[in-house]
């Protein structure tokens, strides 16, 4: 058995968990067992160190005497380049590996992007954790594509190997976005002509942000009439657009009322993003093969489960023309356990 430090850190909070990890050698993926878990504020801290050191201290008042952690594994909101990192969010000075095991006497430790990290957690979910749209027929030995809509839109693969696993982010939210329609077409061209660009990527239409262009282009142009709470809604949060500090949530207000059936608008909103987002999901399908299972992740899915089962979503990841046959193997889960990136640091802390 190892002990491990697991840790999922973003720009308002950080999650640390410490886990005993156990491998058994049928098994590709440890067994985890969880010690002690505890939520903090990451602006609290000046830097992880303290915030580690404070964890450590909590869990040996819990637990009593607390073995040291051998391996440690953080997932992190922001690009990690050579083990270390530089939060987008957060006034930290720079993560680094090497000097975190030397303050933290830890004797490995390893920073991964968040969304690799949610890569990894992937492997150690259970059924519970999952909403499975499409059963497919899964191989174990084929590649796991993941894709997650939030903020952004994340991407990464998962490929076996060598008895375990190793995970790949990718940067497929930033592809060029394929309308399929006239409407899209449409879209494609309101958002060029909003943003002065040249060309959309996909993340512009699938992503908490695309949920927001979809609305505005639907309400500019007339799709449908637009509720008086949707105006008071849409009115402040464009006085708010730039600001850091927000008192509105258009993508969810948008959200809630598509599934509460209360405003056609919102739901035209809604099923237009949820068929975009099958489009791109089945495009990932496509490069990848990806027989062991797709896997959503990212808030939106499983906030949004009704959307995501009403049709739309998987009748765009399969209609892919003559070789839409190819893609009926391909499993298609959807993500309901939020701490699937805290699951995925432990996973690639036992695996150093």
């Amino acid at each position: 058995m190892t002990v491990l430090l697991a840790g999922d850190i973003g720009g308002t909070k950080t999650i640390l968990r410490l886990v005993i990890s156990d491998q058994p050698e049928a098994r590709k993926v440890p067994l985890l067992t969880t010690l002690y878990e505890k939520t903090y504020a990451s602006g609290d801290f000046p830097d992880l160190v303290p915030m580690v050191r404070r964890f450590m201290a909590e869990a040996k008042g819990q637990l009593g005497e607390v073995p040291a952690p051998e391996k440690a594994c953080f997932g992190i909101a922001g690009p990690v380049v050579n083990n270390t990192s530089k939060l987008t969010n957060l006034s930290w000075h720079l993560l680094d590996a090497e000097k975190l095991q030397k303050e933290l006497h830890i004797p490995q430790v390893k920073l991964i992007n968040d969304f690799v990290a949610v890569g990894y957690g992937v492997l150690g979910l259970s059924p519970n954790d999952l909403h499975t749209l499409k059963p497919g027929q899964p191989d174990p030995d084929a590649p796991i594509a993941i894709i997650g809509a939030g903020t952004g839109l994340g991407e990464g693969y998962v490929i076996p190997c060598g008895g375990g696993y190793r995970v790949f982010g990718a940067e497929g939210g930033h592809a060029d976005f394929a309308p399929r329609s006239p409407l899209e077409v449409e879209l494609m061209d309101y958002l060029k002509e909003q943003g002065d660009l040249e060309r959309v990527s996909v993340e512009r239409v699938v992503s908490g942000m695309g949920i927001e262009n979809i609305y505005q282009f639907l309400r500019d142009r007339q799709y449908a009439a637009e509720s008086p709470t949707l105006t008071a809604v849409f009115t402040i949060w464009k006085q708010e657009i730039g600001r850091e500090e927000k008192s509105v949530d258009l993508a969810a207000t948008i959200s809630r009322h598509a599934q509460e059936n209360s405003d056609y608008l919102c739901q035209a909103t809604m099923e237009l993003f949820a068929s975009a987002y099958g489009a791109e999901a089945g495009n990932l399908a496509l490069k990848l093969l990806p027989n062991g299972g797709l896997y959503v992740a990212g808030g939106i899915a499983a906030k949004n489960l009704s959307l995501m089962q009403q049709g739309e979503f998987l009748q765009a990841f399969s209609a892919k023309g003559r070789v839409s046959s190819v893609l009926e193997k391909v499993p298609v889960h959807i993500v309901l356990n939020t701490h699937v990136g805290l699951i995925g640091a432990a996973i690639c802390a036992a695996q150093l």
